[in-house]
């Protein structure tokens, strides 16, 4: 039998009785605050050039983003509040339904360039994909049970699964969605309970397909190419990248000021979308970039927190699962602005401009606010929580409850 990687807490989870009066875990709703109001005062500093010169109203992309931010609240608040084990029901129509978005975005496209949106190029399925993907793969981990571990029961199947997927998003393409769902869906199976070399294989196997796939297409044999180059001589970079750092290297420590960046009128592509790390970085100089480095990381470590001390697999794996894929999304936008990654146009959650990507991560943040309600098994080490057995009738699988007298004594007052 293969351990899981997370342990049931005998205790409170999150540090604090204070936690449970709100509901919530506090410590989370803070950075989640903290980080779309910093978010908002960015989009506005970095898109009213842009914004005046598409709309001739430098406010009207800051407005476009509160009302994303307002329909993505109602989204997050509603996946906070709905009772989790309904997404048992819920993992296959929400991929059946992420992946006919999928579909759609490829046959509704037209023209011959990325085929990433639906609904007037308002609605990007990728961003849902990756929850969606998260989601089902929760529910589906959690019902194979010990046997995800077997290479027929579950490590076939899993590939089954991510290849339809990232098959479908790299039609379109978008390779950082595609990198981003093969990395999370990874780090799940092995917490899981996966064989480690089972895990080597996605790996190593991942890391064959991929280099295979950009050096056969045009756009990624480019993109590799300028990586490579730039690594040695950074003005043999892409175009994208020499502006993000030259405005990352003119911020300095202190930075230029709030509204002060240089590259944002024209000269840094999608300074409010994907380059908006830049910006941060050349308007509150290399103090605002590691605040965001900071931030990002509190909530990791939070998320982290939360899955460690989630009472059953289905919402560990949800924590964790939502946790990852909010950090590697971020991990991999600053990488790339600062040349360490092949160039990938994918936004920085809760501060990139974009309505997909911000009810995709306000999505998944309410699915973590809601994991963090949940109170943990309060067993002692001499108890148990519960045993599984063969029932007489149909030799089906059954977990029993706890006895009367092995129960805490906290758990019979209830």
């Amino acid at each position: 039998m293969t351990a899981n990687a997370f342990t049931p807490p005998v205790s409170q989870p999150l540090g604090t009785r204070h936690s449970r009066w709100l509901g919530f875990d506090p410590w989370l709703v803070l950075l989640i605050v903290g980080m779309i109001a910093f978010g908002l005062v960015m989009v506005y500093s970095a898109s009213w050039d842009v914004s005046w010169r598409l709309y001739l109203d430098s406010n009207a992309i800051f407005f476009k983003q509160l009302q994303n931010l307002g329909f993505a609240l109602v989204v997050m608040l509603i996946a906070a509040s709905v009772p989790l084990h309904w997404l048992r029901k819920l993992a296959v129509p929400i991929m059946a339904v992420a992946i006919i978005g999928l579909l759609l975005s490829l046959l509704l496209s037209v023209g011959g360039g990325p085929r990433r949106a639906i609904l007037g190029g308002s609605v990007q399925p990728s961003e849902m994909a990756t929850l969606a993907l998260i989601i089902y793969l929760a529910v589906w981990m959690e019902s194979k049970g010990d046997r995800l571990s077997e290479w027929g029961y579950g490590f076939l199947p899993l590939m089954m699964i991510l290849g339809i997927v990232d098959g479908l998003v790299l039609l379109q393409p978008d390779l950082s969605v595609v990198l981003t769902a093969a990395l999370v869906a990874l780090v799940m199976f092995y917490l899981a309970g996966a064989k480690t070399a089972q895990s080597l294989v996605i790996t190593m196997g991942g890391g064959v397909v991929g280099y295979i796939l950009v050096r056969l297409t045009n756009t990624g044999r480019a993109r590799w190419d300028q990586f490579t180059a730039g690594l040695i001589d950074v003005d043999e970079a892409s175009y994208h990248v020499q502006h993000s750092l030259q405005a990352l290297y003119s911020g300095g420590v202190f930075g230029r000021g709030l509204g002060a960046s240089r590259e944002k009128f024209g000269l840094l592509p999608a300074p409010h979308t994907d380059s908006i790390f830049a910006i941060i970085g050349e308007e509150l100089g290399l103090l605002g970039a590691l605040l965001v480095i900071l931030l990002f990381a509190l909530l990791m470590v939070r998320g982290f927190r939360i899955a460690q001390a989630s009472p059953d697999k289905l919402t560990q794996l949800l924590a964790a699962g939502i946790t990852f894929y909010i950090g590697i999304q971020a991990l991999i936008n600053m990488s790339v602005l600062l040349g360490l990654l092949p160039f990938a146009g994918n936004a920085l959650p809760f501060f990139s401009y974009g309505g997909s990507n911000l009810t995709a991560t306000l999505a998944a943040v309410g699915i973590l606010l809601n994991i963090s309600r949940r109170k943990p098994l309060e067993v002692g080490p001499t108890d148990y929580a519960a045993t599984v057995g063969i029932s007489r009738g149909n030799r089906r699988r059954r977990v029993s409850r706890l006895s009367h007298h092995r129960r805490p004594a906290r758990a019979r007052s209830r």
